[in-house]
């Protein structure tokens, strides 16, 4: 499948900002099931600076600054992405037990094994106790296979938790989403990650976008979409299997991966300083994600 993605992020300011400094995840990478074909970013006023990299992840990376005086600054984001899906692969992973994954990576050399032991320790906004340890439990009884293991605690999450946008922000630790069950798709995959951490499973987060389908009868709005976020499991001698415990599925074609890290504050969208701007600002984001055509192998 393959998908054009417009993503426009506006701020408007009280007061003029004079200079701002900004770090972007906003251009998809490359991975095994996904190209990013296209990307390119505008900067409204233009940017006096604007550096593209790599980051320790791999995620690709724009740092800008604008140093005109502006009240209102737009970032627009435009890329086109070719999508496959997982097909009969996740078949060959299930027999792998979940107890006996730490073991496997603590005892190999492989370069894959080792980039996964990262994702087996906390982070930010990823912090385990025990009762995260105790909710995950349900799901890993010893022997069970991982990714069976996994789903089951993507199904828990998804009917055990309501959907509410208003009852979390980024700051809301994951024991009140536990205690009150509720969040948003950052918070269900924090849950998660944090849920198979406890377990001795790497796991790490994905941030990127979901294509959206309008009801039977009903014009698909252009802008509508918005950003997503999931988890992703790392298997031994396969890889790496995504989770979305939103919409309870396994991303197939329609997600589209902009970056992963341990937790969203490795893959923020955008994030930056600004100098000046008052005491009130207002953001408005708009996603578009157009499905072009199917993939053909």
């Amino acid at each position: 499948m393959k998908y054009n993605i417009t993503h426009i992020t506006h701020y408007t300011y009280s007061k003029p900002v004079s200079s701002c400094y900004n770090l972007a995840h906003l251009s998809p990478r490359d991975s095994d099931r996904q190209t990013c074909l296209n990307s390119r970013i505008e900067v409204l006023p233009g940017a006096t600076t604007n550096i593209q990299r790599e980051d320790f992840f791999g995620n690709r990376v724009s740092y800008f600054n604008v140093q005109t005086p502006h009240n209102e600054l737009t970032v627009t984001a435009e890329s086109e992405v070719e999508i496959k899906p997982y097909g009969d692969l996740l078949n060959t992973a299930f027999p792998v037990p979940w107890n006996e994954v730490r073991g496997i990576l603590e005892n190999s050399t492989r370069g894959e094994d080792l980039d996964a032991r990262q994702y087996l320790l906390e982070s930010p906004f990823v912090s385990v106790d025990q009762d995260i340890h105790r909710y995950a439990q349900a799901s890993f009884s010893p022997g069970r296979p991982v990714l069976e293991a996994v789903h089951d605690l993507m199904d828990r999450i998804h009917n055990e938790f309501d959907y509410d946008p208003g009852f979390t922000n980024i700051a809301t630790p994951l024991s009140e989403v536990l205690k009150h069950r509720k969040g948003v798709c950052q918070d269900f995959a924090h849950l998660a990650i944090a849920c198979l951490v406890s377990h001795g499973v790497p796991t790490r987060y994905v941030s990127g976008y979901l294509e959206t389908i309008p009801p039977p009868g009903k014009q698909r709005m252009q802008g509508a979409d918005a950003s997503h976020a999931w988890f992703s499991v790392y298997v031994p001698n396969f890889g790496w299997v995504d989770f979305d415990p939103t919409n309870n599925q396994i991303p197939m074609d329609r997600h589209i991966t902009t970056a992963w890290g341990r937790d969203y504050s490795d893959v923020t969208p955008l994030k930056g300083v600004i100098f000046g701007g008052g005491t009130k600002h207002k953001l408005n984001v708009s996603v578009d994600v157009e499905s072009v055509h199917s993939f053909v192998a």
